[in-house]
């Protein structure tokens, strides 16, 4: 059912340290704590990578947009006018 894992000296003090700090009952709550903030942090990542490519699929199109609202701006007229 387990998995031997073999943790390093060091990374068995800083996960005491965290159980510590943190109030967590073991040390695999620990483990579990820490791959919940990664997996969050690559969903994360993922997200902003497709934000990125929708921006790129778009940007043409959004400027040219913008570019036909400018000539109706109603700001640009008021410049105007003063």
């Amino acid at each position: 059912m387990g998995r031997p894992l073999m943790i390093q000296e060091d990374d068995d003090r800083r996960i005491e340290r965290l159980k510590r700090v943190l109030g967590i009952g073991t040390k695999v709550d620990v483990i579990r704590a820490g791959m919940d903030l990664l997996e969050a942090e690559a969903e994360r990542r993922a997200r902003v990578a497709r934000w990125r490519q929708a921006a790129g699929r778009v940007a043409a199109t959004s400027r040219r947009v913008n570019t036909e609202l400018r000539a109706h701006s109603r700001r640009r007229w008021l410049k105007r006018d003063r």
